[in-house]
């Protein structure tokens, strides 16, 4: 199985991801055939700080699980308006 086709499963969900040149806590927004749009998130504040565009061979390592991601997930749906 390639590595595209796996992310796919993970768009719209926080992670963690390790390019060649970075690496920072965010949502992946979008999965190419050649790119992984990536919105990365500021930790101490919880707003997304940018968005990179990442060539799909540059990624190391991704983290989709863990106390990490889900202290990620808990403090951005607590801020969601109730409604």
């Amino acid at each position: 199985m390639r590595l595209l086709n796996r992310l796919k499963v993970f768009e719209h969900k926080y992670v963690f991801l390790r390019w060649a040149t970075g690496a920072e806590y965010g949502k992946i927004t979008y999965v190419g055939d050649d790119y992984v749009e990536f919105n990365i998130i500021d930790i101490d504040t919880m707003e997304f700080r940018e968005t990179t565009i990442i060539n799909a061979s540059l990624i190391l390592e991704i983290v989709f699980g863990g106390a990490d991601i889900s202290r990620i997930v808990a403090e951005v749906s607590s801020m969601l308006p109730e409604g």
